[in-house]
């Protein structure tokens, strides 16, 4: 048996513009449920739990609220002083973290309507986005169209595929932004939650959340989860690093050559009948603990989601690197294609 999707009405833009949810679901036992409204994945369900947070109607998530499980762009992450270099052309962004960019700006993907076509082959139903950002959103040179692709995988998993082209030289990163808790959707910590990450180096931040330029060895610190550790074990450490980050909030640089699909992470519930595995071609990833919420908002079933009741794994280029020639480059130009993809990967006891 092969991917079905269903469709349905979701609620009404302001403009009164149907949003419209897609659900995807494989007989391995995976669904998926996406809005053609930020590309927000607003479910996913692997054997009777939704393991992901987020909301039961569309209202919440048009007003501001986490990123849960949008599409973010044009650039994920942070840029420093809303600015960036290219070609020798300075270029200003909508300043939305104190003096800095973060996840697009003001009105980023995660806020945008998208194109939504269903395509059909031998392995069943996906969904395509699309979406034409035009010359000078947020600040950013260049019209990029981008596509963004879901489907589902035997394993059974979720796969994103990001495509991206532009007239002018840009930059562009673009990831998922799901909050994850494989226990119970959010309704409890996520600290016991048992994670690895196949990742040698960190990208320290300072006092804003922006990176260094240093890329830092996990070895010794905090920050080593080369081996499976729960997250809650040195959460609290007396570590710059996390007082900085409230938390973990951090880069961690991928093992393996970017571009090629391979393992990054895995993540256990505190029972071990639920894993995670994400994979993924970029050259980083984002930790994320939600260390910034604080019990006001009610999600899916009315739960009210605390401070660390999940983690985002936000596969990525790595923060500010319009501005570190050291890293990763996320420059895109006219005639090339920009591309990235990431499985979600489950498995049960």
């Amino acid at each position: 048996m092969n991917t079905t999707l269903s469709r349905e009405p979701f609620g009404r833009l302001p403009d009164g513009s149907l949003v419209e949810r897609f659900t995807l679901a494989h007989p391995a036992g995976l669904t998926a449920s996406i809005l053609d409204y930020g590309g927000i994945v607003t479910a996913l369900n692997f054997q009777g739990q939704d393991v992901v947070l987020g909301f039961d109607g569309l209202e919440p998530y048009l007003e501001r609220h986490p990123y849960f499980g949008c599409i973010v762009g044009r650039y994920a992450n942070r840029i420093a002083g809303a600015r960036f270099r290219l070609d020798g052309v300075e270029y200003s962004l909508f300043a939305n973290d104190g003096p800095n960019h973060l996840h697009g700006g003001c009105e980023g993907f995660d806020r945008k309507r998208w194109r939504a076509e269903v395509l059909q082959d031998k392995g069943g139903a996906r969904l395509q986005l699309h979406y034409r950002s035009p010359d000078g959103e947020e600040g950013y040179p260049g019209t990029l169209d981008c596509t963004v692709t879901y489907s589902l995988t035997s394993h059974p998993g979720l796969r994103i595929h990001y495509r991206c082209t532009t007239d002018r030289p840009t930059v562009v990163n673009l990831t998922n932004h799901s909050y994850f808790n494989l226990a119970d959707g959010g309704a409890s910590s996520v600290l016991e939650h048992c994670l690895q990450l196949e990742a040698e180096a960190f990208t320290p931040v300072d006092e804003r959340l922006i990176p260094t330029g240093e890329l830092r060895a996990v070895q010794g610190t905090p920050f080593d989860f080369r081996t499976p550790q729960t997250l809650g074990a040195r959460i609290e450490a007396a570590d710059e690093q996390l007082r900085l980050g409230h938390g973990y909030d951090h880069n961690f640089v991928l093992r393996g050559t970017p571009g090629t699909l391979r393992r990054v992470a895995t993540l256990q519930d505190p029972t071990g009948s639920r894993t995670l595995e994400v994979w993924t071609t970029a050259p980083g990833m984002q930790l994320y603990t939600a260390n910034h919420l604080k019990g006001d908002l009610r999600g899916k079933g009315r739960v009210v989601y605390g401070r660390r009741c999940a983690l985002c794994l936000e596969t990525q280029c790595f923060p500010d690197s319009p501005n570190q020639p050291a890293f990763p480059s996320p420059v895109l130009r006219p005639g090339e294609l920009w591309q990235s993809v990431t499985e979600y990967r489950f498995r049960g006891a």
